[in-house]
C-alpha cells in the first residue's frame, strides 16, 4: 500500500508520525492531508535511509536542489560532493538530473545511498541518454522500462511530462522562446515526428501500476513552463495545466501520491494568480515551482531574482520550491553555487512561511532579535540560516578594525553611533523615570 492508500484506510504510518513530529502537528492532521491529496510524503519503499518529509500547505515550505552531471561536465564524485553541500545547506529534497553516456544508474545509486533526503529524477533524461543516434528519439517502451527500473532502484518522486499534448504545441510555437523545458521539448518533438499523442498520457494507467508498487510520488512536469516573461500565463501553459488537473485525479484514483510542477519565468504581479489557479485546477495538490524568475536580465544573479518570486509563490500557494543557482542560464553549477542557491531558497521558503502566519515560523526571527538586543553573537549565529558565512564575515571586520572591540557593537556604526547601545541607555532612562 502507498502512503495515500494507508491514509485513506485511516492508518497512521510511521512516516506520517515522523512528519507530524517534524512539523509539530498532530499525526491525524498529517493522515487527513495525505488522504485527501493536499499533502504528499515522497518515500519509495526501497529508499531505506530516506527521511519522511511532508509537502503541503499545512507544513513548512520545502526546498529542492537539482544536481546531476551534464554531457560535458561533472561526474559521479562531483555530484556526491554537491549532494553533501546541498544537504548541509538545508535542502529538503534533491533531484538527480544527470544526462550523458556514462552509467547513470551507478551515479543515481551513489546518490540514493548517500542521501537521507527524498530523491527525484526525470526518467526521460536517462531514456534519451541511452538511445543511439546523433539526434536520439525517445522510445516510449524504453521510457516505461526506465521508469520501472528507477522505481525499483528507490527513486522517491519522478517528474513526468504527461500533460503536454499535441493540441498544445501550436500555441507554444507562437512564443518568443518556444518550449524551454528539456523534458517537455523531448516529448513535443516525439509527438510531432510521430504524429501521435503523448505516450505517457496514453499509457498513464501502466505508469500508475509501476509507481503504486513502490510508492513513487508523481511530480507532474510543466513541459510548457514559460522561459521568459513574455511567454508567462499563456494559452500553452494553462492548457497543459488543465490536463495536469485531470491527471491529478487519475493519480489519486490509482492510490498514487501526486504533486504538480509550475513556472518558470513569471512577472511578479502574475505570481499570486498562477498559484491560486493551480490550487483550483489541481484540487489543492501540492505545488512545486521553479522560482518563479521575475526578470530575464540578471544572469549570474538568478538565485536572487528567482528567490524574490519564490517568496511570493510560497506566500500564495506553493509547497515546494525548486532552487535556482547563480549559474542558471549560464552553465552547470559548482558546489559553491549549489550552496548559494540553497541558502537563497531557504530564505524564500522561510519568508513565505512567516508571511502566511504558519504557527512557529517566526520563532527564529524572535530569537535573533533578542540575541541582537543583547549583543549575543553566538546566539545570533546559531539562529541564522548560514552560520558559517555570518561568523566569517563578522570575524573579517574584527581582524582589520583599529577599534578595540568589546562585542557590544559592530563596525557599521561603531561604538559611538550604535543605535542598539543607545536604545539600551534610553531604556534605562525610561525605567528610572517610571520607578
Amino acid at each position: 500500500m502507498t502512503q495515500l492508500e494507508f491514509a485513506r484506510a485511516g492508518i497512521i504510518t510511521k512516516a506520517m508520525k515522523k512528519v507530524a513530529e517534524c512539523e509539530n502537528v498532530n499525526a491525524e492532521t498529517v493522515r487527513a492531508a495525505v488522504a485527501c491529496g493536499e499533502a504528499v510524503i515522497p518515500l519509495n519503499i526501497n529508499h531505506k535511509n530516506a527521511k519522511p518529509t511532508g509537502v503541503g500547505r499545512m507544513f513548512t515550505t520545502k526546498i529542492n536542489a537539482n544536481l546531476g552531471r551534464s554531457v560535458t561536465h561533472s561526474g559521479k564524485g562531483d555530484e556526491l560532493e554537491k549532494l553533501k553541500v546541498a544537504m548541509d545547506a538545508g535542502a529538503d529534497f534533491v533531484m538527480d538530473l544527470s544526462v550523458g553516456p556514462d552509467d547513470l544508474a551507478a551515479i543515481r545509486r551513489g546518490m540514493l545511498d548517500a542521501s537521507d533526503r527524498p530523491l527525484g529524477t526525470v526518467p526521460v533524461y536517462e531514456t534519451i541518454s541511452r538511445t543511439d543516434g546523433e539526434i536520439p528519439q525517445m522510445n516510449p517502451a524504453f521510457l516505461i522500462d526506465v521508469i520501472r527500473a528507477q522505481a525499483e532502484q528507490g527513486v522517491d518522486f519522478m517528474t513526468l511530462h504527461a500533460g503536454l499534448l499535441l493540441k498544445h504545441i501550436p500555441a507554444a510555437m507562437k512564443r518568443r522562446m518556444g518550449i524551454v523545458s528539456r523534458g517537455g521539448a523531448i516529448m513535443a518533438e516525439w509527438m510531432m515526428q510521430n504524429k501521435s499523442e503523448n505516450p505517457l498520457y496514453t499509457r498513464w494507467d501502466e505508469v500508475m501500476d509501476i509507481l503504486a508498487k513502490y510508492d513513487v510520488t508523481v511530480s507532474l512536469g510543466d513541459g510548457m513552463r514559460p522561459g521568459c516573461l513574455a511567454d508567462a500565463s499563456d494559452e500553452a501553459q494553462f492548457g497543459e495545466l488543465d490536463v495536469l488537473g485531470e491527471l491529478v485525479e487519475r493519480c489519486r484514483a490509482h492510490g498514487v501520491q501526486v504533486m504538480v510542477e509550475g513556472p518558470g519565468h513569471v512577472p511578479f504581479n502574475q505570481i499570486q494568480a498562477n498559484m491560486e489557479r493551480e490550487q483550483e485546477v489541481c484540487k489543492k495538490a501540492p505545488f512545486y515551482v521553479l522560482g518563479p524568475v521575475v526578470t530575464d536580465i540578471a544572469p549570474g544573479y538568478d538565485h536572487i531574482v528567482s528567490a524574490i518570486g519564490a517568496t511570493a509563490a510560497a506566500t500564495y500557494g506553493a509547497s515546494l520550491l525548486c532552487y535556482v543557482t547563480p549559474a542558471e542560464h549560464l552553465g552547470l553549477p559548482d558546489a559553491d553555487e549549489v550552496h548559494q542557491g540553497c541558502i537563497a531558497y531557504k530564505i524564500a521558503a522561510h519568508a513565505g512561511d512567516v508571511a502566511r502566519g504558519l504557527p512557529g515560523a517566526r520563532r527564529r526571527d524572535d530569537e535573533m532579535a533578542d540575541a541582537r538586543a543583547k549583543f549575543d553573537w553566538d546566539r545570533q549565529f546559531a539562529a541564522c540560516l548560514d552560520p558559517a558565512r555570518a561568523r566569517a564575515r563578522w570575524i573579517k571586520t574584527r581582524a582589520f578594525t583599529d577599534e578595540a572591540h568589546d562585542d557590544d557593537h559592530c563596525s557599521m556604526c561603531g561604538k559611538q553611533f550604535c543605535a542598539v547601545r543607545t536604545s539600551r541607555r534610553i531604556r534605562k532612562l525610561a525605567d528610572e523615570l517610571n520607578a
